[in-house]
Parts: C-alpha cells; structure tokens; sequence
C-alpha cells in the first residue's frame, strides 16, 4: 500500500489589495523552515499558488492564472526604528518554478496595514475606535518606507464603502497609501543619469527611452515607435506572440541599459524588474469595462507590461513611476503629458483611470522623487487556513 503523506494547514489571509489578489502570512505562522528565506520557503509558496502549472491555470492553488493573482506577502512585526511591520513581497511565477523577491506590488500595500492591524502586529493604543489607523511599513524588498492609512470603525479595518476604484467591481472603503524617497536610495534615480536615453533593439530599432527607478525599475517608451497608440487593451497584446516576445527584448536590453542585469540572458530569471510601459497623448477610448474615457480627463496614456503581459489597469509599484516621471520635465511620461511643472498625473490605463501624486526635486544636480501617494482599497475574500502537501517542501 502506498504511504500517503499528510496534508498540513497554515494560517492565511486571503486579500484584494488595489486591483491584485494575494495570500498572507504572518511570518511566525509559517512553517519554521519557510520562516526564512529558502528553497523550503518558496517552495511552500509556490505550492500554495499552483505553480509551476505547465496548463497555465492554476487550477490546484489559490492563483488565478494573471500576473495580477500570482502573488504572496510575509509580514511580521518590524525591529527597525518608527516602523510597525516588514513587509514582503514575492511575484509568484505561473509555469516556472519561480518566486521573484526583486520588487514590490503597490496594489497589494493597500492590504498590509490592514493585515497587520487585524493580525495583531499593531500596538492596540495606536488604533483608534474610530477614525485613521497609521500603519508605517517597511518594504524589504526594496528597503523604503511606505505609510498606510487604515480607516477604523468600531475597533476594527472598515473595508465596505463607496470609494470606486477602476479595475476593480465593488466598491470599498479607501485607503490611502504614501511611499516616502521611492527612488533607488542607492543609486541615481535615473541611473544612465538622463532622463531620456536611445536603445539600439532587435527586431524594433532605435528609440527613445525614459529609464527610472521610482516605485519600481520602469522603462517608459512612445507607443508610436513599437506601432501602438497607447489605448491598447489586454486582447490587442497579448494574443500577439511576436508583439510579446518584441516587448519582453525591449525589457531585456532596457535592463542592461540601466545596470540591473549584465548580460541579456539574466532577464529570463527577473520578471518581474523592470516594468516596460508606453505612453501617449491623451485620446479618447473605451475601457474593458465598456465605459468611454475622453481624453479632456487624463493627462496621458500609459500602457504597462507585467510578468510578459498586458496589465488589465496598472501596477501600483508603476504608478508611482508613472507620477514621478510625470514631474520631471523632459521625461517622456512628462512630454506625453503636455510638459510643465506637476504635482500629479492622471493616467489613463486599459481599465479606466488613475490619480496619483508625486513629489520630485533636484538636489545636487539630481532629481529625486520625495514622496507619491495614491488612493488603493483592500478586503479579506477568506480568512482561515490553507492546506500544502506535508512533502512539499
């Protein structure tokens, strides 16, 4: 007779932060081999998710078969100084064996203060009855600092309300998100130092290119030099096999342009860095929602791939891109969006739209991104336990 091998349970959370999905774990609930980082560690993750799924699907985990739901967060109760909780972020690859640790979701920082606040990682006398809870998050992925605000009703996260966000059905309640000093703390900004810069690419040619490091690396390009117009939908993209592998070699030769890889073939193993995206003028289109949006309520257009597909709104991590870029005069997020001066940019994106405000300044001869924020909403789907293989890991 065959030896079975038990099942075990875990504690998780399952959340919809901004326009991704994602399970969460308090650290201290996960098994105590994948309580640090590890093949043990993402193993159980991967497990957890459904991958590798060589149909795509996801069907024997919590996945949902997108970019936007192949996602896993770790929080635990931070020892660094002013800071509340540590989050991390792991990009859950669908068909490989493989969890990206390099970057951060923006749209799933919506859910951590709330997490913690609800896991008990929040000193009660921090919380009001009702009123704002100020949840300050460390992002270990990238090491910055990410403030949440957590709207509380009778002691508890208020996650029902009537703040509409697009690319996402219901509303809820909002929660405003601030990422303080969002560029690369290590390096310029920009890192070839200009805000706009040439690439040389196979198969697509020479053209201009924006390359920052705000939020998340994003490679900004005009959607007329790779043929589109910047009001693209999920469809239009990713039913183009030749379209995507175009774009993932422009992501590739963007990334060595701005030193995150030093050869073409390390893109393969970092996904989900850099972001590609293309921007336009404003246009009028329609949302895969249906809904009409006029090009007098957006400033620009922007388009953003993510694990080598079209995102259905945008990345939250991109969206400060985005904002930053936006406010620098000579990017060309900046130039799409008419030039000038800006504290904030409402984009246009295949759901719908979105405001984010960013805050950037010159200091010695460099410009550098001080603050963004953005409205985001988060709500627990399910709440208990998930199940792995004992022999998963």
């Amino acid at each position: 007779m065959a030896n079975h091998v038990a099942q075990i349970k875990i504690p998780a959370v399952y959340y919809r932060g901004g326009t991704s999905k994602g399970i969460f774990f308090k650290r201290s609930d996960l098994p105590e081999a994948a309580q640090e980082p590890g093949a043990a560690r993402d193993k159980i993750l991967l497990r957890v998710i459904g991958s590798p799924d060589p149909y795509g699907k996801q069907i024997d985990g919590l996945g949902n078969a997108s970019s936007s739901t192949s996602k896993a967060v770790i929080v635990d109760k931070s020892s660094r100084e002013g800071h509340d909780v540590d989050y991390l972020f792991g990009q859950v690859a669908i068909d490989k064996p493989f969890i990206d640790w390099s970057g951060n979701c923006g749209n799933l920082t919506a859910a951590v203060g709330a997490f913690a606040v609800s896991q008990g990682l929040i000193d009660p006398a921090k919380i009001p009855q009702n009123g704002i809870c100020t949840v300050h998050i460390w992002q270990k992925n990238i090491g910055k600092t990410i403030v949440a605000h957590i709207p509380i009703t009778n002691g508890e996260v208020q996650e029902t309300g009537d703040f509409e966000l697009d690319g996402v059905t219901f509303p809820a309640a909002e929660v405003q998100i601030e990422f303080l000093d969002p560029a690369d703390g290590e390096g310029d900004m920009f890192p070839t130092g200009n805000l706009t810069d040439e690439l040389d690419v196979p198969g697509i040619g020479r053209l201009k290119a924006t390359l920052i490091n705000s939020g998340i690396p994003t490679i900004f390009v005009n959607a007329a030099d790779i043929g589109y117009t910047g009001t693209e939908l999920q469809d239009d993209v990713n039913n183009d096999a030749a379209a995507l592998e175009k774009l993932e070699t422009l992501r590739a030769y963007g990334a060595l342009k701005m030193g995150l890889i030093k050869d073409l073939s390390e893109a393969a193993t970092r996904q989900h860095t850099p972001k590609i995206a293309w921007v336009a003028a404003p246009k009028d289109y329609v949302s895969s929602s249906g809904k009409t949006v006029k090009a007098a309520d957006i400033d620009v257009l922007v388009r953003a791939m993510s694990m080598g597909k079209l995102h259905h709104a945008m990345m939250g991590t991109a969206s400060v891109a985005i904002a930053t870029a936006a406010a620098i005069p000579g990017t060309l997020v900046n130039q799409a969006a008419g030039g000038g001066e800006r504290n904030q940019v409402v984009f246009g994106h295949p759901s719908g739209t979105l405001r984010v405000g960013a805050a950037a300044e010159m200091q010695n001869g460099k410009w550098t991104a001080t603050k963004a924020s953005m409205g985001r909403s988060a709500r627990i789907i399910m709440e208990g336990f998930v199940r792995v293989p004992g022999d998963c890991f």
